[in-house]
């Protein structure tokens, strides 16, 4: 075997050592949500030092740095001592979108936006060591006890579709032998996923928001070419695709009580940015060449945040790197003033037995008005995430109140329940 060969094995999920970078990333961008204090965290310490932040008036830029920081110092504590350097950090920079803000709101140090009683909060974020991504985003609202009504609808039906998502990425080998997730005769593919979680949005009387792709990872690859888009419409394609073993998926489910068209208001309050590798141009001004230079040595993959670079000069000289394409905006999105947005995104690793969802959080508790009749919904919601292990062995018993390997963590849920019993 050459050495690019045993390079190209060592990155696949075959890799016990790909697998520990996978879910050590994952680790951290998941203690994250206890620092935010968003449910019941293990870490009391870390939940009383910030709680103050995570109530109205806290400003949101305040809590993107957090998260920011937080996964710097983190993962710079990994990995110091070995030969080769491993790069590691923010793979994706913290955002906090608020309402009917879709998506990508971080914004820059003199920003005054501040949280409200009553706001739904979506916090995205992402980590990587070694180029091997974890990213994650969760709802929240800022109140006391259930929350119900609209708000309810539109988080229930992110979490349910997400849960659909997952269940239709399972096209596993085991034995050589594919687990039989059918769609009129066929294995499962991307567009079929399309369907389906249009179809439990609409269970709940919500939109998925269209644009929004569901993405295969790869090392320092955050948006590899295998997509599941969000809503079909002849203005976006993607080839179609099946899900093979030893993938990586980032779920990404966007809902909104709104129409699911969502608008860019303000160029301005873009602020992050990924360097088109494959984009070349001599820059005129000199803030835009300082700029992309600064750029290139910081952030010449990952996507970056305008709050890394020095401002006044940033926002000169982002603005010509971007008109000649050496950068991609994220821009950030609104529905209608009024709509309410929820968004659900997981880490997922297709692993010979089953998915291995190893990013999320849990919800607040939920009581939404709308039930999921649909017997096809509920047949998706019923299917494991795991597959059976031959041979008979015993299956490792948890500590009281855990949840085992097999567990499928299904969270649908309706004006009955809060949730459904996990099935295998």
């Amino acid at each position: 075997m050459s050495d690019d060969e045993r390079e190209e094995k060592e990155l696949d999920l075959t890799s016990p050592e790909v697998v520990t970078k996978y879910k050590s990333a994952a680790e951290i961008v998941n203690s994250i949500f206890v620092v935010y204090n968003l449910g019941i965290g293990k870490n009391e310490e870390a939940l009383q030092l910030v709680l103050s932040e995570c109530k109205p008036k806290a400003k949101i830029v305040d809590l993107c740095e957090k998260g920011d920081s937080y996964i710097r110092e983190q993962t710079g504590n990994m990995y110091k001592n070995v030969k080769k350097k491993i790069e590691r950090g923010v793979a994706f920079p913290t955002c906090v979108s608020v309402n009917n803000t879709v998506c990508h709101f971080s914004p820059l140090a003199s920003d005054e936006s501040v949280l409200e009683d009553g706001d739904i909060v979506k916090i995205d974020m992402g980590c990587h060591i070694d180029g091997f991504i974890a990213i994650v985003a969760h709802t929240h609202v800022l109140q006391e006890g259930p929350v119900t009504g609209r708000a309810a609808d539109v988080i229930a039906a992110a979490n349910t579709a997400a849960e659909v998502a997952l269940r239709l990425h399972i096209l596993v080998v085991s034995e050589k032998l594919r687990v039989e997730i059918w769609f009129d005769g066929n294995f499962a593919e991307n567009k079929d996923v399309t369907e389906a979680i249009q179809k439990v949005a609409a269970a709940y009387d919500c939109k998925i928001v269209e644009g929004v792709l569901s993405h295969q990872l790869k090392q320092f690859v955050i948006d590899g070419n295998k997509v599941v888009l969000s809503v079909s419409n002849p203005d976006t394609r993607v080839d179609d695709a099946e899900f093979e073993e030893n993938e990586i998926y980032a779920i990404d489910i966007v809902t909104s009580t709104g129409d699911g068209k969502p608008r860019l208001l303000d160029e301005k309050q873009t602020t992050i940015y990924k360097r088109a590798v494959d984009k070349n141009y001599h820059l005129k001004m000199k803030a835009s060449r300082f700029i992309f230079s600064e750029i290139n040595q910081k952030f010449p993959i990952m996507p970056f945040t305008a709050r890394a670079l020095e401002e006044k000069r940033a926002r000169l000289g982002l603005v010509e790197c971007v008109n000649h394409d050496l950068l991609q905006p994220y821009p950030v999105l609104h529905e209608k003033p009024g709509d309410l947005v929820a968004h659900i995104k997981f880490t997922v690793l297709l692993m010979p037995n089953g998915s291995d969802r190893i990013t999320s959080h849990p919800l607040q508790e939920l009581q939404p008005t709308k039930i999921i009749e649909d017997p096809e919904i509920k047949s998706w919601l019923a299917l494991g995430i795991k597959t059976k292990k031959k041979g008979g062995g015993k299956k490792k018993k948890g500590k009281k109140g855990e949840k085992t390997e097999d567990s499928t963590e299904a969270e649908p849920m309706d004006a009955a329940t809060n949730g459904a019993e996990s099935k295998e």
